[in-house]
């Protein structure tokens, strides 16, 4: 899950970021659990991520619009979005609530 964004600008970042999807679950990467970190400093917004699994097909895409909504936001210049495989992405763990139900996942 997230951290909590610790600044306005990284709340900026992080509403705008909420609205790309992966493309195949249709559900927001951000309620999916796959993004991890948004750090600000000054006009740099540092994006840490992750797939579905190694071989996503959309993984590329994701990236991609991760990076074009963060620097949607006023005064975000620069956007470096980080693929991490580390942890490993685990839905029952790290989705919302939300996203769990629209996945079929019931604990």
């Amino acid at each position: 899950m997230i951290r909590d964004p610790e600044t306005e600008k990284e709340w900026e970042v992080f509403h705008s970021v909420r609205m790309v999807e992966d493309p195949e679950i249709g559900i927001s990467l951000i309620e999916l659990g796959l993004i991890y970190d948004i750090k600000v400093e000054g006009e740099k917004a540092d994006i840490t991520m992750t797939y579905t699994s190694l071989a996503c097909p959309a993984g590329p895409q994701m990236k991609q619009d991760i990076e074009n909504h963060a620097l949607r936001v006023d005064g975000i210049n620069e956007a470096v979005v980080h693929v991490v495989w580390n942890p490993k992405w685990e839905p029952r763990s790290m989705a919302s609530e939300e996203a769990k139900m629209q996945m079929g996942i019931f604990d």
